[in-house]
């Protein structure tokens, strides 16, 4: 009995890909609209995980509580005097003071990120200097020199050039020589950003002595960071802290919410779909009718003809899903994601040559298929249910 029906699905099974190549236009053109889908809606999902990940990795050393200072809800700059307050807190490794900002360029209408850090505080200082392509992080007695992302040195036009120079608050020119570019690796973080030392920084930014930004706070174990986090807000009620895993989960909640944005847009395109293919299933043609009433006197049952339709779909939409999906890895690895960048990078103007590595969890793929597998089957077998009833 099993062999019998296996025989019998075999033939369904064959006339089904017989009657695909008999309407092969019709096919194709279905085949290539349901690709597109799910290139589009699998193109999402891969930049998003890839995203992830990416800030998941170059976080993996930041520090683990940031402190800053605010005010009226906006943040202002933070005494050096509370380090020692935080000293009294035990599991504190250490603290590093730090000063960073946003740079306006006006002529190429661009933000750049400035940091200013004593690089040897650092407990992981040392590492840094994996992070570059050439150079060394600037020391701290290193004045005027700065280490750079790709995109500042493309935007300043710096090929054949290592010097530079930055308006401060009253307009005048501060220099600064680059010793050292970052890794295309660290794109992410590291595109638009500018490194110096601190007391470069507090320089730039007029800063008063004996004032910074931010202080990053490192802690001796790991899993007592939230508890320390506790300890310093109740002793610095106005400092806002920051840890290392809520800035992680900052990233993937942006590159979830824009990826979410992104496919809900595209929902528009998977309903125009599913309308197609409810409009070829259900328009059908005369040649198309004849032929199911042929089966019909020949003995076919409708649980048959809805078993040929079924197969067919299952054919169409497993050849479209390989295809978008092949599609959607390309466009990730070997275009970085070119059509969509513009919706998940952001609004800044230097954006990063990414070079993402497209993870697919197993509900990414569950996801894609319910989203479009489940609707194509029920706009082709619900019609040819009706047909051969």
């Amino acid at each position: 009995m099993a062999q019998h029906n296996l025989e019998k699905q075999l033939n369904i099974l064959d006339y089904a890909l017989s009657s695909l190549w008999r309407h092969r236009m019709k096919s194709l053109s279905v085949l290539l609209v349901f690709a597109a889908v799910i290139f589009l809606l699998a193109s999402f999902q891969m930049v998003t995980q890839s995203l992830s990940d990416k800030a998941k990795q170059v976080l993996a050393y930041t520090p683990e509580i940031t402190l800053q200072k605010m005010s009226a809800g906006r943040q202002e700059a933070i005494p050096l005097a509370y380090m020692d307050r935080l000293s009294e807190i035990f599991g504190i490794r250490k603290v590093v003071p730090r000063i960073w900002g946003y740079y306006f360029d006006e002529v190429r209408l661009a933000n750049y990120t400035v940091m200013g850090i004593n690089v040897e505080e650092m407990p992981e200082g040392s590492r840094l200097d994996t992070a570059l392509t050439k150079g060394t992080m600037p020391g701290p007695e290193e004045q005027g020199r700065v280490v750079i992302g790709h995109s500042i040195k493309k935007a300043l036009d710096l090929e054949g050039r290592t010097t530079f120079s930055l308006f401060r608050p009253d307009l005048s020119l501060k220099p600064f020589e680059i010793s050292g570019e970052f890794s295309r690796d660290t794109d992410i973080l590291t595109n638009d950003l500018i490194v110096m030392g601190l007391a470069d920084a507090r320089d730039l930014y007029q800063i008063p002595a004996g004032m910074v930004t931010d202080l990053c706070v490192y802690v001796a174990n790991p899993k007592e960071i939230d508890t320390i986090a506790r300890k310093i807000s109740a002793a610095l009620p106005g400092v806002r802290v920051l840890t290392r895993p809520q800035i992680q989960k900052t990233y993937q909640v942006v590159f979830g919410w824009r990826s979410g944005f992104g496919s809900i847009c595209l929902l528009s395109a998977l309903a125009a779909f599913v309308i197609l293919a409810w409009d070829k299933a259900s328009g059908l043609s005369p040649e198309e009718r004849r032929e199911i009433a042929i089966l019909k006197v020949l003995g076919w049952e409708t649980s048959d003809i809805l078993a040929v339709r079924f197969w067919e779909s299952v054919i169409v939409s497993g050849l479209a899903c390989i295809v978008g999906m092949t599609a959607a890895y390309i466009h990730v690895v070997y275009f970085a994601a070119s059509l969509f960048r513009p919706v998940l990078m952001g609004w800044s103007v230097l954006r990063p040559d990414l070079h993402l590595l497209p993870r697919m969890a197993a509900g990414d793929i569950l996801l894609i298929l319910a989203f479009t597998v489940i609707p194509y089957l029920a706009a082709t077998v619900i019609p040819a249910w009706r047909s051969a009833t």
